[in-house]
């Protein structure tokens, strides 16, 4: 008999349950405090109950486990000086969407060479993770496929869907049951009102086929996630950060009966991938939140120890430690000085009010 199913499945290989993986990688005490405290602390700023801004701040994607952590442990160290007005989250991206071809993460292909070892990236990512928010430093990430977050949701303070997935239904409704402040970014044409309708159908119950913790295939009915907000990354049209687009989106954001609250990507179309003009960007949003523009509740920088990008070498082992894989990042030196000038920034405004 001829077969009409999986005619192009070249093969399927077992994955490790979510539960096994979270006993070989368990959330320590300290982990878990990490994650409620910082989740509450989000919640708190996009409702509009906490006035300080939170930075979302590290590598555009993560590829190398000690560098990562590297990057974490300085951050900490910033997070801790810096909190009573920006609260830092680290950047811990692992997918990364593509419109054609290209490495998709350190999950997906964690070995940078096309063997697809998902075991191994699942197993990788978490131990990170684990390692992260042990440090007592929040983490945050973009959920791309929607049975990731089964296996390092737990871990995450803070998450994004991306401009190519805002308009998903798929995405929409994983948000909706989400554990943390979800933000939507708008679509990579630059429009805010699919990141607003998608805020707004997030907002509301479920039900969707997924897996559960031991793998099995189910239905996910979820309650609905009302700390969704909008995140303007810019777009074909241009940057997206200025004053009157910031307006644009706070304004549309309460035409819909939405408190707003607007986060601004500082790279990507806002700094036509140029890291170097991410501080300017960064500018404007510390200068409108001193004139008073409060529905801006927080910014995201890409930023790596090295300045820069690379291309995938043949050998890995020839890669320069520390710098990215994919989209250019700001050096280390730089972003510290960026958010200390941020900091002291915010501070003046503060003692003038």
């Amino acid at each position: 008999m001829q077969r009409t199913s999986d005619v192009r499945i070249r093969s399927l290989d077992p994955l490790v349950p979510p539960a096994v993986l979270k006993e070989e990688f368990p959330a320590s005490e300290a982990s878990i405090r990490t994650v409620v405290e910082s989740r509450e602390v989000v919640e708190s700023v996009v409702s509009g109950r906490d006035s300080r801004l939170v930075a979302v701040v590290g590598p555009c994607s993560i590829h190398d486990p000690d560098a990562a952590l590297e990057y974490a442990r300085r951050l900490k160290r910033l997070h801790d000086e810096l909190r009573d007005r920006i609260y830092l989250v680290m950047r811990v991206y692992f997918e990364k969407p593509r419109t054609r071809l290209g490495w998709r993460g350190l999950i997906l292909d964690p070995h940078l060479d096309g063997s697809y070892d998902i075991q191994s990236g699942l197993r990788t990512a978490r131990r990170i993770l684990c390692e992260i928010t042990d440090m007592g430093l929040p983490a945050g990430s973009e959920m791309l496929d929607p049975i990731v977050p089964q296996y390092t949701s737990d871990l995450i303070s803070w998450a994004s869907i991306g401009a190519r997935t805002t308009e998903s239904q798929t995405h929409r409704e994983m948000a909706s049951g989400l554990s943390m402040p979800v933000g939507f970014k708008n679509a990579t044409d630059g429009s805010i009102d699919v990141a607003v309708n998608a805020l707004s159908s997030s907002r509301y119950p479920h039900s969707f086929i997924g897996i559960d913790p031991e793998g099995r295939t189910c239905v996910l009915n979820t309650a609905g996630n009302e700390y969704g907000h909008i995140i303007l990354r810019g777009g074909r049209a241009g940057p997206n950060y200025h004053d009157e687009s910031v307006e644009d989106a706070c304004r549309q954001l309460a035409d819909a009966g939405y408190t707003p609250a607007v986060m601004v990507d500082c790279s990507h179309a806002n700094s036509v991938k140029d890291p170097t003009r991410q501080v300017k960007v960064l500018r404007s949003i510390v200068r409108q939140r001193r004139e008073g523009q409060t529905c801006l509740v927080g910014f995201m920088l890409e930023s790596n120890i090295g300045h820069g990008r690379q291309a995938i070498a043949e050998r890995i082992e020839d890669l320069a430690y520390g710098v990215s894989i994919t989209d250019p990042c700001l050096g280390w030196d730089r972003t510290e000085r960026a958010l200390r000038w941020a900091y002291d920034e915010l501070g003046q405004r503060a003692s003038a009010t």
